[in-house]
């Protein structure tokens, strides 16, 4: 976390000194140390998080691969004449047991194109889509399988 947070002060300075180097490396110490004593951050979870970011890069790229194919999908529904949506609302469940994995996922369906999470509760979800066939497989799609290899 600490060389997060000093890449993110780097960013945000747009430049490189000796003085911005020294002065983000007393700020992120200080922002690090207010994490670990306030926020109950500990070394446990830089370790989670570190082991983690292979996947959540992996499922970054994969939700904008998803979220191509399903506009190009939506599009074409759009633009073909005489076809029209037919909206379901399909119900399930995630297997997930992590609240902030099932948000993500409730995230990932909603900004993908055609669907969107109507209710989600645990690992329950309540999704409307534009067709049947945009909702099918949910308890088995790439972003459950790839959420579930993030460490519980």
């Amino acid at each position: 976390m600490p060389v997060i947070l000093f890449l993110l002060w780097l960013l945000l300075c747009g430049r490189v000194t000796a003085e911005i180097v020294c002065f983000g490396v007393v700020i992120t110490a200080t922002l690090y140390l207010l994490m670990l004593r306030a926020l109950g951050w500990s070394l446990q979870k830089d370790i989670r998080l570190l082991r983690s970011a292979p996947i959540f890069l992996l499922y970054l790229l994969n939700l904008v691969w998803e979220t191509a194919k399903a506009a190009v999908t939506v599009a074409a529904l759009a633009l073909k004449p005489g076809e029209h949506p037919e909206p379901v609302l399909v119900e399930f469940r995630s297997g997930l047991e992590r609240e902030s994995l099932n948000v993500l996922l409730a995230n990932s369906i909603t900004l993908t194109p055609g669907t969107i999470t109507v209710f989600q509760e645990r690992d329950r979800f309540l999704i409307h889509a534009l067709r049947k066939e945009y909702a099918e497989g949910l308890e088995d799609s790439s972003f459950v399988r790839l959420l579930r290899r993030f460490p519980q």
